[in-house]
This record gives C-alpha cells, structure tokens and sequence, in this order.
C-alpha cells in the first residue's frame, strides 16, 4: 500500500498524503488524507469526511478544532477532489462499504501511526452516512464522538420515490446498469449560494465542487439507498454523536436571500426523524438560519454552529 506526502494544496503548514488502495474495475484507486497539527500534542484528533461533489476546503472549520488542541485531518475519498484520476468516474461508487478500506488506513495513520487514543469523526451529508456505517462496523476503541453536519438519511423529494416498487426496480436497473445517469434538473442555487464568484462567501475549487454538481448514477443511488436501508434498521454507534442541521428546509430553483438562510438540499424533518437510528446516545440540534453545509453558512447562524458544537464538547468530550 504505497503512500506519498507532499504540501497541501491549502498551503503550509497543511500537508496531504495520497495512499494507493487495491484497484477497483476503473483501475488505480488512491484516497487523499490532509493534515494539519495543533499547536501542541495531545493525543487528540477530528477526522473529518466530506460530502457528495465535494472535498475538503473548510479550514475555519479546522481551525475551531486546532485551537482546541485536535490534530485536524481530512480525507478526500476515492473519485472525489484531490483523489480523483483521469480514469475515473468522478464520485462513483457501487457499495458505500468500499469507503471503508479509505477510511481504515486513514484511522490507521491517525490511530496507529500518529498515536492519537482520543478521535472524533466528523461527516457531512453523504458523508454523514458513510461516517455512521463505518462506525457502527468497526467500533474503534479511540472513537470519542461522532459530529453530523447536515447527514443524508433518507432520499430527498416525492413520496413514491420511497415505496417498496420503487426500490425494487432501483435494485434491478442500478444492477444492470450501474454507470446509467439519472435524468434530473440541477438548478445551481445552491453552489452559487456558496461560491465567492456567484454572491457567496466562499473560495474553492469549481472544478473539484462545481457549481452544477456531478451527474447521478444508477449503481451510486442504489448504493446510498442500501446504506439508508442499513441506517433505518437501526446502528449501534455508541459513542455520543451531535447531530446539526438547518432550521428548516427550502425547496427552490431560484437565487433568493432565502437561499442562503435554509438546507435547499436534503429534506431536514427526514434527517430529524432518523437520528435516533444512528445510536443510543443522540444529540440534536437544528440551527436557524444555516445552510445545506452548516460551517459555510453566513456568520451569524454560522457562530450558532460552533457555539452549539461547543456546548456539545464541554458536555461529552472529557
């Protein structure tokens, strides 16, 4: 398993380290772990896991954490950001368990490699589920806590879309033809909502994160439908876990301010209704006035984030 470190894309002192993992049926597969260390070592660490098109860019969010004595890393998974390779099909996966050999070695590197014995896991959105699952199979010792931003626990949009017959036949076609695109309408509100080049507030990479986001894929939804089946069965990740999302949810194709104040992404009553499903020890905390990614939210409902995240660690992370 061949690893490179190199200085970071974010510049110094950020790092990245890119690990070769077996090949998949695209060929060579390598996942990226981005680091930075906090000012003095204690043994504590926040490894945080992004989103569907997207990758890790969020370093005042990384900077909460460092001031707070946490080494801070972030993995860009397979296909997404800085992991992606011109053979590949950006952001697809036939099974969210092929993240776990990702987030193994980079656990590995944080846990056995850098001696930290105190971790908290932190995902949004799609990785908001991918982190939960992994949890629940592996049960690390280390695991100090669990933080949700925004978690992708149910299929977002029109009832039927949730029926019986309509996992069925998503089982069949994702399985016939798992690289098939999914027609849908894809307005960019919410990538212009964030980007500094389209009235938002922040910087990165359109190429990594585009504003139109990526194209969805049979064999992809059928794997995120599996973990929400997995997920609505009920896991067992028993360290404490905060929950975050917006206040309220927006369905729109239209630039408003409302845009920027609401999740226009996923549905948050769905993310409400299954966070008891993710462990027996649940905090939940919905934040007036975010967005779909809280930490990018405006600064005021942004300052209520990390003020709830606070309490949340004053609580639980001893």
């Amino acid at each position: 398993m061949g690893h490179a470190q190199s200085p970071d894309i974010l510049g110094p002192p950020w790092e990245a380290e890119t690990i070769t993992l077996p090949p998949d049926d695209e060929g060579p597969v390598v996942v990226t772990l981005v680091r930075r260390r906090a000012a003095r070592p204690t043994g504590r660490a926040v490894l945080h896991v992004h989103g569907f098109a997207d990758y890790f860019f969020h370093t005042e969010y990384a900077a909460w954490w460092l001031e707070r004595g946490y080494d801070f890393y972030a993995v860009d998974l397979r296909k997404y950001g800085r992991s992606i390779r011109p053979h590949q099909t950006p952001t697809y996966v036939a099974d969210l368990h092929e993240y776990f050999a990702d987030l193994d070695v980079a656990w590995w590197r944080i846990v056995r490699r850098d001696a930290h014995d105190h971790v908290v896991l932190s995902g949004h959105s799609t990785g908001g589920l991918t982190v939960p699952l992994w949890a629940d199979a592996r049960q690390p010792p280390e695991l100090a806590g669990v933080v949700l931003n925004s978690p992708w626990f149910d299929l977002q949009g029109a009832p039927w879309m949730r029926t019986p017959l309509a996992g069925a036949l998503l089982e069949r076609l994702g399985r016939a033809h798992p690289h098939r695109e999914i027609p849908r309408d894809v307005s960019g509100v919410y990538g212009r909502s964030l980007h500094v080049d389209h009235g938002g507030d922040w910087e990165y990479d359109l190429g990594w994160k585009p504003v139109e986001s990526y194209p969805v894929r049979l064999g992809w939804l059928r794997a995120i439908r599996r973990g929400h089946a997995q997920l609505h069965a009920g896991l067992s990740v028993l360290a404490p876990v905060l929950v975050l999302t917006s206040a309220s949810t927006l369905h729109t194709a239209e630039m408003s301010d409302d845009a920027h104040t609401h999740d226009i992404v996923l549905d948050v009553p769905q993310i409400r209704r299954w966070t008891t499903s993710v462990g027996p020890h649940v905090t939940y905390v919905a934040i007036d006035g975010a967005r779909h990614d809280l930490v990018l939210s405006r600064p005021e409902p942004r300052q209520r984030v990390y003020d709830a995240l606070g309490r949340w660690c004053g609580a639980y992370l001893t």
